[in-house]
């Protein structure tokens, strides 16, 4: 047995996030069900490298997998599963790797899109808001997320983790075509819906509905009813994972 990492990408509209799900559909549960009827129908455990919610999409996502493959045949088994799986999922390479998947990631990148013109073609994967956004305002607010700190008032309630301190290394509007921006953010680990939460947050700065000097006082209060409600699932990726 050796250890895999597979590179995937996935729309995640139609399914209830990455992580298993009792009597909901996942990203996990079909990945693992393909390799599974790859090997004769035994059992495969995959590990993800983070969760995503339900409706999340993922361009860029890893998981590690213990496998008994021969050597050179990884372009085969690329090919094989992704004939197998819907078209919602791609492999884009499998590595050899002794990593955690989750563990070792050292910066996960998240972006999140926003869209001013009606598109029936975007909506599932864009946050479709027509109203005027003072961009200057919102990257003002965000830079105050940058550094250690506990972010507990952007965080899913009633979760297991042990602690609520990430470290931001950016946090970023941007436009890139006219009438659209995406929210740029990196840490080295994110909360449960921590990313929905400040992009509804900065947008509601962007509105003119909280002054940016608020968001000081937003993490320091540790409470999830401070900060506005949570954007839409459908304009998240998770962007890029880094590893040493």
């Amino acid at each position: 047995m050796e250890r895999f990492f597979f590179e995937i990408s996935y729309n995640g509209t139609e399914y209830f996030g990455w992580q298993r799900q009792p009597r909901q559909i996942s990203v996990q549960e079909e990945i693992e069900t393909c390799l599974s009827k790859l090997y004769s129908n035994k059992k495969i455990e995959i590990v993800g490298c983070g969760r995503t919610d339900a409706g999340v999409h993922a361009r860029q996502y890893f998981f590690h997998v213990d496998l008994k493959l021969d050597a050179g045949t990884e372009d085969q088994m690329r090919y094989k599963l992704n004939k197998m799986l819907s078209p919602n999922i791609s492999v884009q390479r499998i590595i050899k790797l002794e990593k955690h998947a989750r563990f070792d990631a050292t910066l996960r990148t998240y972006r999140y899109f926003i869209h001013s013109k009606k598109d029936p073609f975007r909506y599932t994967q864009s946050w479709y808001l027509n109203q005027p956004l003072d961009i200057e305002k919102m990257n003002y607010a965000a830079n105050l997320l940058i550094g250690k700190k506990d972010f507990t008032s952007f965080a899913k309630l009633h979760t297991d983790v042990k602690t609520n301190i990430c470290t931001v290394s950016k946090a970023q509007w941007n436009r890139f075509n006219e009438g659209e921006l995406y929210f740029e953010i990196s840490a080295d680990r994110f909360l449960r819906n921590m990313v929905r939460a400040i992009v509804g947050t900065l947008v509601d700065v962007g509105l003119g509905k909280i002054e940016t000097e608020a968001i000081v006082g937003i993490l320091e209060h540790k409470d999830r009813g401070e900060a506005s409600t949570s954007a839409p699932a459908c304009g998240l990726f998770l962007w890029e994972i880094q590893y040493e």
